[in-house]
């Protein structure tokens, strides 16, 4: 049975793009390179994948604009950002639009690889995850393992991060969750860009959970955040 991870990779520079796709396919990814965000659009939607890994600054269609796409499709995928750039903003930009991580050129291909078995390592327990409980957030319900936040009639599907995110939060209520501890649980590593996607996770959260009065996400200063039920 062929249980191969296939990975979809838009790289516009030829010779990484090439060097790329040699390594992953030596690891043992089947990967598909392509060399515009149009045309990895196109290849999106005629196969499947099980993580993108994209280029930032490509022509036709920048990495940005093509996640954006794809997530209309697919909310669940794992996002990868590949950049020459290191700018805070464009990092944040990223994360917004729900990359799992985000690297910066040169990178290591082994830091590569490290970065691509946690995601995928972290997907997988997810969908084992049967022991995944039901929590109930004030007026709200969530059910981690559908990763569904349900306020009556209406239904919120959450991105992996979020659902990740506000499971901690949901396990911890009314007690401090340790920023360091939460970022090392889903973010691998606490290191400035990952600190800044959970703020705009946060962010997010707090936006979903904002028709309940009663239920509050709390900076705690120097420690973490809280979730007041």
């Amino acid at each position: 049975m062929d249980t191969k991870v296939k990975i979809l990779l838009a790289e516009d520079d030829e010779n990484l793009g090439l060097l790329l796709k040699e390594y992953l396919i030596a690891k043992g990814y089947d990967t598909d390179l392509y060399p515009d965000g149009e045309t990895a659009y196109h290849g999106f939607m005629r196969n499947h994948y099980n993580l993108c890994l994209l280029d930032v600054m490509m022509p036709k269609k920048d990495g940005f604009s093509l996640a954006r796409d794809i997530r209309l499709v697919n909310n669940d995928i794992p996002i990868v950002f590949l950049t020459a750039k290191n700018l805070k903003e464009d990092v944040i930009e990223g994360f917004k639009l729900g990359a799992d991580d985000y690297m910066t050129k040169p990178f290591s291909m082994e830091e590569l690889i490290f970065r691509i078995e946690a995601i995928l390592r972290r997907i997988s327990s997810d969908n084992q995850g049967s022991d995944q409980p039901i929590f109930q957030i004030g007026q709200y319900t969530f059910d981690a393992r559908k990763q569904m936040l349900m306020l009556g009639e209406n239904e919120v599907k959450l991105t992996t991060k979020e659902s990740e995110l506000l499971r901690l939060l949901a396990s911890n209520a009314n007690k401090v969750l340790e920023r360091n501890y939460a970022l090392k649980a889903i973010w691998i590593d606490d290191n400035y860009f990952n600190a800044r996607s959970m703020d705009v996770y946060i962010t997010k959260l707090r936006k979903h959970l904002k028709e309940d009065p009663t239920v509050e996400i709390i900076n705690v200063h120097g420690k973490g955040y809280k979730l007041i039920v």
